[in-house]
This record gives C-alpha cells, structure tokens and sequence, in this order.
C-alpha cells in the first residue's frame, strides 16, 4: 500500500462527525466525502489494512468496471482512494471490529473488539457483504503464516516459489495467472474439472504455464518449520509437489456479525436503506454491498455513489441550514478545503 494512511492507537475515545465502519471502496470514498463536505472522519475496518474485499482478494487483478479507469489495479485503485482521504487528516482504526453501537447524546457511540470507542454524530456501515473469514483446509492450519496464505498481497513475495494455489473462482485463477510469470512453479488445484472464475480467465489459465489438476484436493501439507510440500489426491493417486506456499483460496465465510445486534432492520442479512441511505436508526447510513433498495446494481461505482449520497444527508443533520447539495469541486481554489469558492470572474 504506498499511500500513507493515519492509522492511530489504541485511544481511550476519539470523537468524528462521521464513523464509517468498512475500509474497502464504497467506505473510503464516504471518508473522502465527509472530508470533502468539511466533517471528520474515522474508518474502522477488521483488517489490517484498508481496501476490504478488494484488497484481501484481488488487489492485483485488472478492474474494467470503475469510472474513470480504463484499467485500474485493484491495488491503485484503494491507493488512489486513500490518497484522496489525506487532506482531511481522515483517521484509520485498523484491525478492529465494531462490537457494540450505543446511541448517546443525539449521536452514536462505537465500540471497538479492542475496547476502544468513537463518537461520532453519524455512521456510514460500509462493511460490504461480510467479515474477510477465509476457508481453511484441515491440513494447512499448522502452516499458517509458515508458508500458508489465504490471499496474494503481493506476487512478488514468491519470486523463485514453489507455489501451490487452491480453489476454483476468480481469485485462484487470477493468484495463479499472476504468480505464474514469477514464482518457480505454480500448480493450481481444484476439486472440480469446471471453473467458478470468468470464462476468459479460465481461456488464459489453460494457456499460462500454471500447471491445472482439476478433480483433485490437498489432502497432506508438509515441513520442518515452514511449509515444503504438500500431498495431492487425484482419483486413487496421491501425488507430492513441493511447496513452499500454498495459498488457499477458497472463499472467505459471509456474515454481518456484530452489526446484526445493532437493531438495524435486516433484510435477506442485508440493510434495507431509503434513498437517503438512511437505516431504521436515525443518523446511520448503509452503503455498498451491505445495504439493499429495489433495483440496487452492485458495482463499486454505485457504491461511490450511495457514499457520496449518504454523507451529503449526514451533513444536512450534523449541520442545520447546510445544503444538500455540495459546492462544485471545480469551483475549488487549487488547495483549498470545500466552502472556499474561487473568486468570480471580472467583467472585462
């Protein structure tokens, strides 16, 4: 991640006009947007770095999807965003979950798995569809961080690997397709002989060097102290190849978790919103994956959007008489914080 991000402590309480609770997309873009309407921000997010899904699963796949990107990263793209929270000195609760939401004093107070509490006078829950909770094979879990992953951050960490990938959706194909011009070997095994991932990515992974064995599991991993290979089922045969990663892909398990016992009204484990983005409670929105309305499309660039659309009706509360409708950023002097208009043109 090369933007910088104003990761914090552990404090006693922090206060924020808006708490947002998700780091992935739809999230960072409602920090920037609060910054942007002159409210502070903190992001709270269960992993150790922000970007959500997009970061734990495919931070290195190409997105043709994001407006204004031909082609984005999945990896600049998050950076981009965060980059775009800087200026507003948005602070980041990483590697937190919010355990508890307890209204106090017209506002909300957030409760962190750490102990930590943030209070704030709106909420944006961007958490996405779950908690990032990877699928485990049975015989890897000893391995864990000793050569065992569930997701690539970074290919190049496995220049001159052995590598191992399992499962049969995008992500594994799209880990296998980007290691393969980088580790030694990559094998790529999956239970079926049919693929979950895209049809072209699946044409290019049959045309890659990546090694497929389809119809077979990882029964066995083995190691002194770090991962060096692992056994291979495949009908009646049990083969070894070494391995000194093998990356798991196979999921993460669904989930709202704590937000469940927040009293927010629930719909299909999703949070139905009006077109404010507003919840059952007053003053805390849903946006992305985690929320649903009639005819709701799920792409990044529609959450952007619901982000941008539930801080602007955050603004109008946290701040009475305040338009709903923001200053032009183009009216922007070059530096300037929102509500510094550029001065109008002289008549010649």
């Amino acid at each position: 991640m090369s933007a910088v991000v104003r990761a914090v402590g552990r404090p006693d309480v922090m206060a924020a006009d808006v708490a947002v609770v998700g780091a992935g997309p739809s999230g960072l873009y409602a920090a920037y947007y609060a910054g942007f309407r002159g409210l502070s921000a903190v992001v709270v997010d269960a992993l150790d770095e922000p970007g959500g899904q997009v970061a734990a699963l495919y931070p290195e796949k190409l997105l043709y999807d994001v407006a204004g990107h031909p082609a984005v990263k999945g990896r600049q793209l998050i950076d981009s965003l965060v980059e775009q929270t800087e200026p507003f000195g948005t602070e980041y609760l990483l590697g937190r979950t919010v355990v508890e939401l307890d209204r106090r004093d017209g506002g909300w107070t957030l409760t962190t798995d750490d102990g930590a509490r943030i209070a704030a006078g709106a909420v944006v829950i961007a958490a996405g569809l779950g908690r990032f909770v990877p699928r485990r094979l049975p015989c890897s879990v000893p391995y864990e961080g000793k050569g065992v992953a569930y997701h690539v951050p970074d290919p190049r960490a496995h220049a001159g690997r052995d590598v191992v990938v399992v499962g049969g959706g995008d992500s594994a194909v799209d880990w296998a397709l980007a290691l393969a011009p980088i580790a030694r070997s990559t094998t790529l095994v999956h239970r079926r002989n049919t693929f979950r991932a895209h049809e072209y990515s699946v044409r290019q992974l049959h045309a890659s060097p990546v090694r497929v064995v389809t119809e077979a599991e990882v029964v066995a991993c083995h190691g002194a102290d770090r991962l060096e290979r692992v056994e291979i089922r495949h009908g009646d045969q049990v083969s070894t190849l070494p391995a000194q990663a093998l990356v798991a892909a196979l999921g993460f398990t669904s989930g709202l978790g704590r937000i469940a016992d927040w009293g927010i009204e629930l719909e299909h484990r999703k949070i139905p919103v009006d077109r404010a983005m507003s919840t059952n409670l007053p003053g805390v929105h849903a946006v992305g994956d985690v929320c649903t309305y009639p005819g709701r499309v799920p792409l990044i660039t529609v959450g952007f959007g619901e982000a941008g659309t539930a801080v602007n009706h955050a603004a109008t509360r946290l701040r009475p008489g305040t338009r709903l409708a923001p200053d032009h950023s183009s009216d922007l002097l070059p530096g300037a914080r929102p509500g510094t208009a550029a001065p109008a043109a002289s008549a010649a």
